[in-house]
């Protein structure tokens, strides 16, 4: 595409599409903000009015059949990124895509399908954004040799740092039917860790659901089947180990951090996942490694879809390809955990 505006439709506007894509799109050069379709028409009209957009659709899929519109920004729960995808690629527009790509691997793999049919246009999903400041220095590290072989790895994440409370309703992330597959951050940090590690090839997990039953919005009790909990021991395909944790009930414990282990150094990214320390063989502790300010490129999601439509760069933060993978990784524990079995995780 020229540099002739880029027209941007949106369906779904939640607080990540409100917070980030609709003020980073609109601060883009050349960009149009033109329609919204939200859960209701009303919060359509309130978002509109908030940000200047000119449209309020009560339908997402006039948003995305409008000849006006070239690119759609889908900031829906994940029960409907395959559908509003899918109709946005047959109808010729860009997406990007709020994480998680889906509710499966199947859909996810649909996904890719359609946009490799139709390579002409831009496909991005939403990257995991707790590590980009860091990806680049830890690939580096890697990629170099700085460890080693990689014979162990220890992730876990606290999310929330609080106590269970019993009372409170079902959260659509606890609602199968609106989330799939797709468990607390799971999804988020297995994503930084194919930046820098590449795919694991099998798994075996255990969970914990710590509140079997919640009120659902309408007051009804709704059986929770999406884990709290959920404990992860995986194989790298290069043959090191992995011990993932993922809890929303381990309340005071230790903040989130990874420890890579290899035959010739450490790792370790810190709890606010923007300084890595290590030592290597002979060293008596571990050390900040310094990173320098151009190599923490951070939250650029907009520039970089909006740069990949005028055929300026290529998306690598997030490609479908990828979403894919994180996407197999969560069926392949889904599995796991309901089986009581060691489960392959499947590659493109």
């Amino acid at each position: 595409m020229t540099d002739r505006p880029i027209r941007v439709g949106f369906v779904g506007a939640g607080k990540n599409t409100k917070l980030h894509h609709i003020p980073k799109l609109k601060a883009q050069p050349g960009v149009e903000l033109v329609s919204v379709a939200n859960r209701s028409k009303e919060s359509g009209e309130r978002v509109a009015g908030e940000f200047g957009i000119g449209r309020v659709e009560g339908d997402w899929r006039k948003v995305v059949e409008a000849k006006d519109i070239d690119a759609v920004c889908i900031g829906t729960w994940p029960y409907m990124h395959r559908e509003i995808t899918l109709a946005a690629l047959e109808q010729g527009k860009h997406v990007l895509c709020e994480a998680r790509m889906a509710m499966n691997a199947a859909e996810g793999r649909q996904m890719l399908e359609a946009s490799r049919r139709a390579p002409h246009l831009i496909t991005q999903l939403v990257p995991s954004p707790p590590t980009l400041e860091v990806d680049s220095t830890l690939q580096s590290l890697l990629g170099e040799g700085y460890v080693g072989e990689v014979l162990a790895v220890e992730l876990q994440t606290t999310q929330g740092g609080r106590f269970v409370e019993r009372e409170e309703p079902l959260h659509w992330r606890q609602d199968v039917s609106l989330s799939g597959n797709n468990v607390l951050n799971m999804g988020i940090w297995y994503e930084a860790m194919l930046r820098w590690l590449g795919p694991l090839q099998r798994v075996t997990a255990m969970t914990k659901i710590a509140v079997p039953r919640r009120r659902d919005g309408g007051g009804a009790m709704r059986e929770v089947k999406v884990p709290d909990h959920i404990d992860i021991l995986g194989t790298l395909r290069g043959g090191g180990v992995a011990h993932l944790r993922f809890s929303a009930v381990t309340a005071l414990a230790p903040q989130s951090e990874v420890w890579i282990f290899g035959s010739e150094g450490t790792l370790r990214l810190e709890a606010d996942a923007k300084r890595v320390s290590g030592g290597r063989r002979g060293d008596k502790e571990l050390k900040e490694i310094p990173i320098p300010k151009e190599k923490r490129i951070g939250w650029r999601v907009e520039e970089e879809f909006v740069n990949a439509i005028r055929g300026r760069e290529k998306i690598s933060r997030t490609n479908f390809e990828d979403g894919v993978r994180y996407m197999e990784f969560t069926d392949a524990v889904a599995k796991s955990a309901a089986s009581g079995q060691t489960v392959d995780v499947a590659d493109l």
